[in-house]
C-alpha cells in the first residue's frame, strides 16, 4: 500500500468528498430526434420525439453535459480534472458502473435540473497498478419533482506502455430469450460522441486509440451501449417502462466487429448484456420493468 501512496495522494483526493454541481437544461427534443435517428431505429420512437413526450431511459445522458473549453480539455480529450471531478493523477479514465432509478418520468421540452455530488473517492491496488474509484451521486428534478436518482461510478488507473491483452473474458451467460446483433462503425461513435458532447478520442480517433491508448481499434462507449440495452428492453418488453437499472463494464468492445445484445426476463427482471463476436461479456446490466 505504500507504493499506492506513493503515486496517489488520497487524502488529498478524498477532501473532494460532497464537492457539489448544479447543471440547468432546457431538455430540447433535438438531441432525442438525432440520437433515435442514430439508431436507425425507428420502432424505439415511431415518430421523431417532440416537447412533451417522455425522455427513454438513459437517454437523460443527452442532456445536462459539462462543456469545457479547449485549455480545459487533455491531451486524451477529456475535460481536465480540479473542477468538480478531484485532480486523480492517473491517466486512462472510464465509467466502469452506475445504476439509476426512473421515480417519475422526464418530459422533453420542460426544463430541468440535475444536481451531482461527489460521494466518494477509494484507492485500490489493481492486477496492472493502483485504481481510484470516484463515485458521484446525481438527481433529476423537473417542474419540482425528483425523477431520476442517480449513481456513476468513475475508474482511473494507469495507461499502458504498449500493446498489453484485453482483461480475461468472462464467457457468454446462460441462454436468453431475445437476442440482436448490431454493427458499430465510425459514423455511429463519432455521432454518439457528438451528442454527448464527450472528446475522448478513444471513441473517434483512431490513430490516437491504437498508438496510444493502445487499443486494438475504436472504443464502443459504455454509455452507448447502456443506452441500446435499454432500447431492446422497450422493444422485447413491448414497449414497457424501465424504472431500475444497473450496469457494469465487463471488458471493452471495438468498431471493427459486431456484438450482440442479449436478454433474459423473469417476472419484471430483466438480465441485459452485450457479446462481442468471441462470445465474451462486454457490459452486464439488470433492470426492472412495470407497465403503465
Amino acid at each position: 500500500m505504500n507504493d499506492l501512496k506513493d503515486k496517489v495522494e488520497i487524502t488529498a483526493l478524498e477532501a473532494w468528498v460532497d464537492r457539489e454541481q448544479t447543471t440547468d437544461d432546457d431538455l430540447s427534443p433535438f438531441k432525442a430526434q438525432a440520437l433515435s435517428a442514430m439508431l436507425r431505429r425507428p420502432d424505439y420512437y415511431p415518430l421523431a420525439p417532440t416537447a412533451g413526450d417522455i425522455l427513454h431511459p438513459a437517454w437523460q445522458w443527452l442532456y445536462f453535459l459539462d462543456t469545457p473549453s479547449a485549455s480545459s480539455t487533455g491531451t486524451d480529450g477529456h475535460p481536465k480534472t480540479g473542477n468538480f471531478l478531484p485532480p486523480v493523477p492517473l491517466p486512462r479514465r472510464m465509467w466502469a458502473a452506475g445504476d439509476f432509478e426512473i421515480r417519475h418520468p422526464i418530459f422533453l421540452g420542460t426544463p430541468a435540473t440535475k444536481r451531482s455530488a461527489i460521494a466518494s473517492v477509494e484507492l485500490k491496488e489493481g492486477s496492472t497498478g493502483p485504481l481510484v474509484f470516484v463515485t458521484v451521486k446525481h438527481t433529476i428534478e423537473q417542474s419540482g419533482v425528483v425523477c431520476i436518482d442517480e449513481t456513476q461510478r468513475i475508474v482511473y488507473r494507469e495507461k499502458p506502455p504498449g500493446p498489453s491483452p484485453l482483461p480475461p473474458g468472462k464467457e457468454l451467460m446462460s441462454s436468453y430469450d431475445w437476442s440482436v446483433e448490431i454493427q458499430p462503425d465510425p459514423v455511429m461513435l463519432f455521432r454518439f460522441s457528438a451528442l454527448t458532447y464527450n472528446s475522448h478520442r478513444i471513441h473517434y480517433d483512431r490513430q490516437y486509440a491504437v498508438e496510444e491508448e493502445c487499443y486494438p481499434g475504436l472504443v464502443v462507449h459504455g454509455p452507448l451501449q447502456v443506452t441500446i440495452l435499454n432500447n431492446c428492453i422497450r422493444q422485447f418488453c413491448d414497449g414497457a417502462a424501465v424504472t431500475e437499472f444497473s450496469f457494469r463494464a465487463q471488458r471493452p468492445l471495438f468498431d471493427m466487429d459486431p456484438f450482440t445484445v442479449c436478454l433474459k426476463r423473469s417476472g419484471n427482471q430483466i438480465s441485459a448484456w452485450t457479446r462481442s463476436h468471441e462470445g465474451f461479456v462486454g457490459m452486464s446490466a439488470a433492470a426492472v420493468i412495470e407497465y403503465g
